[in-house]
């Protein structure tokens, strides 16, 4: 274990630590949008992650969900979630965790997400594999969309936006075995990784939602694209994720259903599952 991946357990589990001090309490909540919402509990768990990491590394640079983090123009960036799934935390659902990467010359090396309530801490590190409470984890091996046991979530401008997401999970509920809708990306792709989804898609996420689960599923032998199939990166107007068995099935339904990320005008590389 390297010593980047010993700390970031470390301050992840802390930070969760915090979650779990405050669950059963009462929580100030506040609203960034008509749906989209904040605890005084997501400031806590930020600040006991941005205050490790600037006492360890102080010229790292941070970029963080609730706050405006710290840019200092270094080749390390650590990309933290205070709370993934902070609407099922203020209301008591068990399905929320801390998220923690870091990325070195703009290439995720370290994920770990923690999920105190479930007990359950995901790991991973660029090349080493991903790990589930310490044992070694794989994506699953179904071979088909029709038996695919899928997860997605929806924006929150779900209200504002027609591109929503409804007609993707529509259409590929009459395509797979089944879709869960629990609220936190980090923790479907991590399910990916473990191979308890088959695969997960959804629209507009943020780079704290995805870093640390998109490794989990590479280094767990899935495979990470947009939605199109173009190469996925952090600020990636769609992510598809999926154990690769069923990857171009989910590329062909979704796009049959709307190209939505043909609206974007990116200038990356198409990847080998662009078609």
């Amino acid at each position: 274990m390297s010593e980047y991946l010993d700390f970031a357990l470390s301050i992840a589990r802390e930070a969760g630590d915090v979650l779990m001090e405050y669950f059963h309490k009462e929580h100030t909540i506040d609203y960034k949008g008509r749906i989209d919402i904040v605890t005084d509990v997501d400031h806590r768990s930020e600040e006991v992650l941005i205050s490790r990491i600037t006492d360890a590394y102080p010229d790292h640079d941070i970029v963080t969900e609730e706050s405006a983090g710290k840019r200092r123009g270094s080749r390390a960036r650590w990309i933290l979630d205070p709370i993934d799934g902070t609407t099922n935390y203020a209301h008591g659902f068990p399905f929320f965790c801390v998220s923690v990467a870091l990325a070195l010359e703009g290439e995720i090396r370290v994920a770990v997400i923690n999920a105190p309530q479930l007990r359950e801490e995901f790991s991973g590190e660029k090349g080493n594999g991903a790990f589930l409470n310490g044992t070694k984890i794989a994506v699953s091996m179904t071979e088909t969309l029709a038996k695919s046991f899928l997860a997605t979530g929806f924006p929150y401008d779900i209200a504002q936006d027609s591109y929503n997401n409804i007609n993707y999970f529509s259409g590929m509920a009459m395509q797979s075995l089944a879709i869960r809708r629990a609220g936190s990306a980090a923790l479907d792709l991590a399910y990916v990784a473990a191979g308890r989804f088959d695969g997960f898609w959804e629209l507009k996420l943020n780079p704290w939602d995805t870093a640390a689960g998109w490794l989990l599923v590479e280094e767990a032998g899935g495979v990470v694209t947009r939605i199109s199939g173009d190469d996925y990166f952090l600020e990636s107007p769609t992510i598809l994720a999926s154990n690769g068995r069923i990857h171009l099935a989910m590329i062909d339904a979704l796009g049959a259903i709307d190209p939505f990320d043909s609206r974007f005008d990116t200038g990356q590389t198409p990847s080998r599952y662009n078609r």
